[in-house]
């Protein structure tokens, strides 16, 4: 499928504020004025960005500790999502969310989760809620290689496949369960998406640092579960450039390995290598897009550092909801 030329763009414009939106804040924490802990989601943007563009927002995801990309690709507010972190009362979940519980449900983004694998359940329910109502929607659950190793996560897989809800389980493969390699926690076979095969469901895998691929793959995974067969999985396999968090030294990394990724795998300077070749964007227009993101990230900091904050009256607020 081509995608015109304002879809790519936007597809590079999203990819390029989650970039910038991680770059930034990986700035500001250092200076003590963010608090909690943060991840960064720098490196996998093509993942996020190439499975969302096909998502409308009746269309539902859930994230993990390292949320802001699918957030952001999902379509949450760039300045409410930066009031968030800085723990503001303007922030998309008035401040009470903070970096690992962003939820903006409007957007279909139901949050995302400080717990591993505990997003995966939460979607099987959204599935369920779309297959009883027929509109055709579908949920995403986005994971890691770490979740692949919990219990919830093959709960949810089984009864997804059992209910045949329309669930799409998107494992990002970025090698490291938080200080620890795929190859040591993930057994002897180190596939995960034959992990979701083995619960019966159709599975795909694909380079996560290929936003074309990426974004060919969902579709076909998309048009499969749409189309009323039951649950699927993919495996895209990807990088994440900072450390499980941030503050994380990283010395768990080889000689040399971070140079190469950034080199090799990084998916925007991939991406603009390959529109540009294929002259179907010239670069004058990407560096019109990169200046744009830039100016929208220098305010929305700026707005998040004088924003207001919660106060003590705020805590009982929007704590309980009314069914």
């Amino acid at each position: 499928m081509q995608l015109s030329r304002e879809d790519l763009l936007q597809a590079y414009r999203r990819m390029k504020i989650i970039r910038e939106f991680e770059e930034r804040l990986h700035e500001e924490i250092a200076t003590g004025e963010i608090a909690g802990f943060t991840h960064l989601y720098c490196g996998q943007e093509a993942v996020a960005v190439g499975v969302c563009e096909h998502l409308s927002d009746n269309d539902k995801i859930v994230s993990t500790h390292r949320g802001h990309g699918h957030c952001l690709a999902k379509g949450c507010d760039v300045k409410g999502m930066m009031k968030e972190i800085w723990g503001s009362q303007d922030g998309l979940c008035n401040g009470k969310g903070g970096s690992m519980h962003i939820a903006d449900t409007d957007k279909g983004m139901l949050g995302a989760n400080g717990i591993v694998g505990a997003g995966a359940p939460i979607a099987v329910g959204a599935a369920l809620t779309a297959k009883i109502n027929g509109n055709g929607n579908v949920s995403i659950a986005f994971s890691g290689d770490g979740a692949c190793n919990q219990g919830t996560t093959f709960e949810a897989m089984n009864f997804a496949v059992v209910t045949k809800a329309p669930c799409i389980f998107v494992f990002e493969n970025n090698h490291y369960s938080e200080h620890t390699g795929v190859d040591y926690a993930v057994g002897t076979n180190k596939d995960i998406a034959s992990r979701a095969e083995a619960f019966g469901m159709k599975v795909w895998r694909a380079d996560g640092t290929d936003f074309f691929a990426v974004y060919d793959t969902m579709r076909e995974v998309l048009e499969y579960v749409r189309a009323g067969n039951g649950p699927a999985s993919v495996e895209f396999d990807t990088e994440r450039f900072y450390g499980h968090f941030e503050g994380d030294p990283q010395r768990y990394r080889g000689d040399g390995e971070l140079d190469r990724l950034w080199e090799e795998r990084n998916c925007i300077v991939n991406f603009r290598k390959k529109v540009t070749e294929a002259s179907l964007l010239d670069a004058a227009d990407l560096d019109k897009v990169d200046e744009e993101v830039l100016q929208l990230i220098e305010e929305s900091v700026e707005e998040a550092r004088g924003a207001p904050r919660p106060t003590p009256d705020d805590v009982h607020k929007n704590v309980y909801i009314s069914y």
